[in-house]
Order: C-alpha cells, then structure tokens, then sequence
C-alpha cells in the first residue's frame, strides 16, 4: 500500500521511516518530578502510557529546515519567520509554534505524506499559511510531540531520573549545552557560566545538534541548546486530570509548552520533568527550536 502523491511527489511505501529518526516504543512511564524540588505545575507523578512513535534524534538543523521551508514557499505556504541558525549543522531558532507546525505539514506533503495539520473539524484543508489552532489527524504526518510524548523520549527509557540519562543525577558541561551556576547542588560543573566551547560571545551560543552523547533511546540534546515546541497548551493545573493514555494537553491556552532548557537557561530548566510555560504562540524566540515526530505504520 502506498500513500498517495503530492503534486509531483512520488508516493513512498508505507511504514517507511526517513533517516535521522529513532523508535520510542509503546509504554508507561513515571511523568513528573519525582525529586520534589520542581514546581507544583510538575507534580503529581503519575504513570502514562504513551503510544509508540518515531522522533528526530536531533533538533531540526538549519540544513534541514532550509530545505522543506523552500520547497513550502513555492507550494502555497506562509510563515511568520524565515528561520535563523548559527551554522547548518546547529538548530534551527527564531522560528514560532505556527512556524513549527506548517514546517511540519509541509516536510509531510514534500514526502508524498498525509500531513497531520488542518484549519477544520473535517480535516479536509491542509494548514499552510496564516495563525491558527489547527486540528491533528494523530495517525498521519509529522507533528509536533506532546509534552508527554517529549518526557518519555527524554527519559530514554528509564523513569525517575532527574536528566535524560541514567548513571547520574547531576549535570556538567561534558553533558550539555546549558548556563551553569551554583543555584543547584546537582549542577556540578567545573566551570560555570556559558559553555565555553561555545561562547562565541554571539547569541544564542548553541552547539552542533548530536556534539553531546544520546540518551537511552539515541535522542541527542534533550537538555540544553535550544528549547523546544511541544504541541499542548500549557496549564498549571493539567496533570492532576490528564488522561492515562495518550494525554494530548488543555483543550485552550494563551501559551504552548517548551521543554528541554537551552544554551542560556540553568541546570534546574534542563530536567525532564521541567515544563516551560513561557511559549507564547507568535513568539519567534532565538533560544527555541524544535523536533518532529512521526506515528509509525502510516
């Protein structure tokens, strides 16, 4: 069975995965701080069960985004920001929530794919331009992950670690790219402040997506360098009512999750538990990025 071809698009044989992907595979895991040291917004734990799917092992580059976001422009889409990087190899930034989830219709369409983003209930019209809470199709496409979707990534497989890896609690620059102080006991770098390799004294000091070793699941860069888009609405209130399976976020928000922390934020931020309620929608921040995921067996 082959899905169906876009414009000129050759149609890809189903199930097939593209390169620089990894398997997070079906489960329950521990979601939420299970230090109590995080804010209340991150408590209580409770057990998900996540459906399996495929994830970037890396932030989308520059390289990468350059090249949907140019075949998009001449397929009928808009954006709100062209996309900034520091280099082709470092993530992409300066780029919105809408950014992120037309980029994503369009790498879905420009692979003959059936995209995941609509404008209505019927998931009829394809997102491609202007500002809007769209509508999923979650069985197709590359989108965004949802925060729960992003923790269990992160934790690489294992719950009740306080980084996305598994041989120690604590953080140091050898781990990621990140601000280090002395505002936490775990935060045990010997040196502090920026990441030196990377102070190049020109903001935002983000490194080569994948410089750092992966998690347990081969995901690079899941604390540190450059926040990243999830798809919920952020609510303070919402895991004390989340659903079991699958939680997909508040139903409206003024404000969508990032996680992960960032080259300028501190150790406390690049926990996996920590959730980033200052993603504001049109907010095309240098210090977030992104990466997609994509439901297997489409």
């Amino acid at each position: 069975r082959l899905v169906p071809a876009i414009a000129d698009q050759k149609p890809i044989p189903v199930g097939t995965v593209p390169s620089g992907m990894a398997l997070i595979p079906a489960g329950s895991f521990t979601m939420g701080d299970a230090f109590s040291e995080g804010y209340s917004d991150e408590r209580p734990t409770h057990s998900v069960y996540v459906s399996a799917f495929y994830m970037d092992k890396y932030e989308v580059t520059k390289a990468l985004w350059d090249e949907v976001y140019n075949w998009a422009i001449t397929h009928g889409y808009g954006f709100d920001y062209a996309g900034s990087g520091k280099a082709a190899n470092h993530p992409v930034q300066t780029i919105d929530w809408y950014d992120c989830v037309k980029w994503c219709n369009a790498r879905s369409e420009k692979e003959g794919r059936v995209p995941a983003y609509y404008t209505d209930a019927g998931l009829s019209v394809r997102y491609r331009t202007a500002q809007v809470a769209p509508f999923v199709n979650w069985s197709s496409g590359y989108r965004l992950p949802t925060e729960a979707e992003w923790e269990m990534a992160a934790r690489g497989g294992a719950s009740g670690h306080r980084f996305p890896w598994t041989d120690t609690d604590n953080i140091t620059h050898s781990r990621a790219n990140y601000y280090s102080s002395t505002s936490a006991a775990y935060d045990t770098s010997p040196t502090r402040g920026y990441h030196p390799t990377f102070n190049d004294g020109v903001s935002p000091l983000t490194s080569p997506v994948g410089y750092f070793a992966p998690n347990g699941y081969g995901l690079y860069d899941m604390a540190g360098n450059v926040w990243e888009w999830c798809w919920d609405w952020y609510s303070s209130t919402y895991y004390s009512s989340s659903p079991g399976t699958d939680p997909r976020g508040s139903a409206s928000g003024s404000h969508r999750v990032i996680r992960g922390g960032s080259c300028d934020y501190n150790a406390f931020d690049c926990r996996a538990a920590y959730r980033g309620d200052n993603g504001y929608p049109p907010n095309g921040r240098d210090d977030a990025g992104f990466r997609s995921v994509l439901p297997p067996g489409q």
